[in-house]
């Protein structure tokens, strides 16, 4: 099954608690605190791997989660980082978080982050202090990020063979390359995009691929060809079959048409090639005749008895030769200068709402159950500004202050 859009929740580990711990060695008395640090939570990573062809995987599991990090220990020492976890997808592949473009896995080997691992939390050890030589709290691990992501493939190929139904194009391909597409005189045989690797001589080969039948209006969902027409994104010469079993006017209206749906899905600029196609029929010799002082350039091939496809193939491999390959921009993110408030601070009823990543950070690593680690949380908003803005905004003890996923009681 061709799998071509995916959708995953991507987590990276959460990072692992500092603890709270004592010296304990004999002779050496009040040994001061010897917590040690929470190990980093993995990250997540995808990858562009070769052997894989499609994105079915990802139609039966769709949450991908790394190793959180361990929890340090006595003797000041770090707990484990979480092992990092690597997905693949196939080469080709383009990684989209909300609406924009994030990452065009198009090499070979290529990696992106997508969820970086949560920091381990420091030990107590960090927190002694001329004043607080025992310190009896510790930070709890910082949580990994997560994101969701859309995954789109468009397939890696040199030569993209497009066309109207029943062209010739499946035939063409199962005959340069050693493809074995699904062929009968119905429209809409092929169901998803073929790759054959057209090898020319022992040192020379390039990939096509020859997608389902466009009709008018495919780019705006109409047949088949529209889901598939990314796929020739990357292409970097188009091969434009023409039936030739169309009397030339039929012929005409099918390369218009064409045209107007490569132009409309952006593939307008790309190099083409026009070929009659079935030249062992009376039809299509009469077809070429006609056309041949009309369209400047056009070829004509038959699959059935190899007539002009080699010369097709080579007129191919010189545009590649000669056509970079075709890249995604993505965009960078922009800079906003204008100075942004390190928190907000809304109402909600009686619950009084706290966001802003440096006290969302701050509230998921501190352990409310511990009065010293809450007694440091109180003094880090205060020195924020936090405790000013909700005694404006009307607080009273009692009342519910929400930062993130935390909830405490306001005092």
């Amino acid at each position: 099954m061709f799998i071509d859009e995916a959708t995953i929740t991507v987590k990276g580990g959460n990072g692992g608690d500092g603890i709270v711990a004592w010296r304990r060695e004999k002779y050496v008395p009040k040994g001061g605190p010897a917590g040690g640090d929470g190990g980093q939570g993995g990250n997540v990573f995808l990858v562009a791997d070769p052997n894989v062809n499609t994105l079915v995987e990802f139609r039966y599991k769709r949450q991908f989660a790394a190793k959180s990090g361990e929890h340090g220990g006595t003797a000041n020492k770090s707990g484990r980082s979480g092992t990092d976890l690597v997905v693949s997808v196939p080469v080709g592949t383009l990684v989209y978080r909300g609406d924009s473009l994030f990452a065009d896995l198009g090499e070979p080997g290529k990696r992106v982050l997508v969820a970086k691992g949560g920091r381990g939390g420091l030990g107590n050890q960090h927190f002694a202090t001329a004043r607080r030589q025992a310190p009896r709290y510790a930070e709890k691990g910082e949580p990994g990020e997560e994101h969701e992501i859309s995954l789109e493939l468009r397939l890696l190929a040199d030569a993209g063979i497009v066309g109207v139904p029943n062209a010739g194009k499946s035939t063409l391909l199962s005959v340069i390359s050693a493809a074995k597409p699904k062929i009968a005189d119905y429209p809409f045989t092929t169901l998803e995009p073929q790759l054959g690797v057209v090898r020319l001589d022992e040192e020379t080969s390039f990939v096509a691929v020859d997608v389902p039948g466009l009709i008018e209006g495919a780019h705006e969902g109409a047949g088949l060809g529209d889901r598939f027409l990314r796929h020739v994104q990357r292409t970097r010469v188009l091969i434009h079959l023409l039936d030739g079993m169309g009397t030339p006017e039929q012929v005409r209206a099918e390369r218009t048409m064409i045209e107007a749906e490569l132009r409309a899905a952006g593939l307008h600029e790309k190099p083409r090639l026009l070929v009659i196609s079935k030249m062992d029929l009376p039809q299509a010799q009469e077809t070429y005749t006609a056309l041949r002082d009309e369209i400047p350039g056009l070829m004509a091939i038959s699959s059935a008895t190899g007539r002009g496809v080699r010369e097709l193939m080579y007129a191919a491999w010189r545009i590649i030769q000669e056509t970079p390959v075709p890249t995604f921009a993505i965009e960078e993110p922009r800079i906003d200068l204008t100075p942004v408030e390190p928190f907000h601070v809304a109402r909600d009823g009686d619950v009084f709402v706290v966001s802003g990543p440096r006290v969302e950070r701050l509230a998921s690593m501190t352990d409310f159950d511990n009065d010293e680690a809450l007694g440091r949380f109180e003094r880090a908003l205060d020195r924020l500004g936090v405790e000013r803005r909700l005694r404006e905004l009307g607080i009273e003890p009692g009342n519910t202050v929400r930062i993130g996923d935390v909830e405490f009681e306001y005092s």
